[in-house]
């Protein structure tokens, strides 16, 4: 049962991880294209316009089309997480809260996070044009491309780019901002909702023929369900500001997108923002509020198919233990 257990809590994990990185990527691709696209009559703010061009996109692109740049987006999350590390490690900031935090830790641990932010800016701007590069007119990028974008761009070599291109400094407070709200509002209520799904498990006591089964489903799911409720939170929260995010990144990198409104053509990417907030201004003016929410309905499908996830595994690994008590 020992042995069991463990394996149910990969199996549990894995699932999630696959579905969070793997599965969601078309999601990804998508809101990013219809964020940055600023030619766009169709908004996309429900989910069925969004399978619907994803179907399109499918049909004429083939199924790359929609997972381009996963490879680059893993490489980002793998560059955050050592920038972190190597950062706490010769630098004071923590990297975790101690039970006992008072505010100059939250102030170092927040002022880590933002920093890390800053340090992946270049490769996360890579990453981005590797997702929303349209599959047509872009080559087959190599799996390390991003770090060496991310590097030229650092040092002003590489892929030529426009005089639009936004300098990194411009780029870094909108950058930091997002990835340290992201952080506190998904912490925030990552514990919320922990507390409040314990205090529950805790009032309704098993009998001891579910025992099992029921603690193991204790013991895993409250925290899948909060992680996913945290990023639900904070993707939803902050998704005008990454639209702006993601604008500014894009600016100037002379990237080609697909045609959201038809799923075939393409289209240039010729914005000529200042910062963010003529971003902000510009946006409202020719786009009005809900400009700021383009591609929102692939937020709906990318969380729906996590939750349809979520109870599958849930069914599995319940029938699973079931059969073996």
């Amino acid at each position: 049962s020992e042995q069991l257990n463990r394996f149910a809590g990969f199996g549990i994990g894995l699932a999630s991880l696959f579905t969070e990185n793997v599965l969601a990527h078309p999601c990804i691709v998508l809101r990013r294209q219809c964020q940055v696209n600023y030619h766009a009559r169709n908004y996309h703010l429900t989910p069925f316009t969004i399978v619907n061009i994803m179907y399109s996109i499918n049909k004429t692109q083939g199924p790359r089309a929609l997972w381009k740049g996963m490879g680059s987006t893993f490489i980002v999350q793998g560059i955050t997480l050592g920038t972190e590390g190597i950062i706490s490690e010769f630098t004071p900031l923590p990297r975790e809260l101690s039970h006992k935090w008072n505010l100059k830790q939250i102030g170092g641990h927040l002022l880590l996070k933002g920093l890390t932010h800053v340090i992946a800016m270049p490769f996360y701007s890579a990453s981005l044009i590797e997702t929303v590069q349209s599959e047509i007119i872009r080559d087959n990028p190599g799996i390390l491309d991003c770090v060496k974008e991310g590097i030229g761009r650092v040092v002003g070599m590489g892929v030529p780019h426009s005089k639009r291109l936004l300098p990194l400094m411009v780029l870094t407070f909108p950058t930091a901002l997002h990835g340290v709200l992201h952080y506190v509002i998904s912490s925030i209520v990552q514990k919320l909702v922990l507390f409040i799904l314990k205090r529950d498990n805790s009032h309704n006591l098993p009998t001891e023929s579910s025992t099992s089964v029921q603690s193991m489903l204790d013991a895993y799911f409250p925290e899948l369900i909060a992680s996913f409720a945290a990023s639900l939170c904070a993707d939803v929260m902050l998704y005008p500001l990454e639209t702006v995010l993601h604008r500014l990144h894009i600016q100037g990198t002379r990237t080609i997108i697909d045609n959201t409104d038809l799923g075939y053509e393409v289209l240039p990417i010729n914005t000529q923002y200042e910062g963010m907030r003529d971003c902000i201004n510009t946006i409202k003016q020719e786009e009005g509020m809900l400009g700021f929410y383009k591609g929102f309905g692939a937020v709906i499908v990318q969380y729906t198919l996590h939750v349809a996830v979520l109870q599958l595994t849930k069914i599995i690994y319940s029938t699973l233990l079931q059969n073996v008590s």
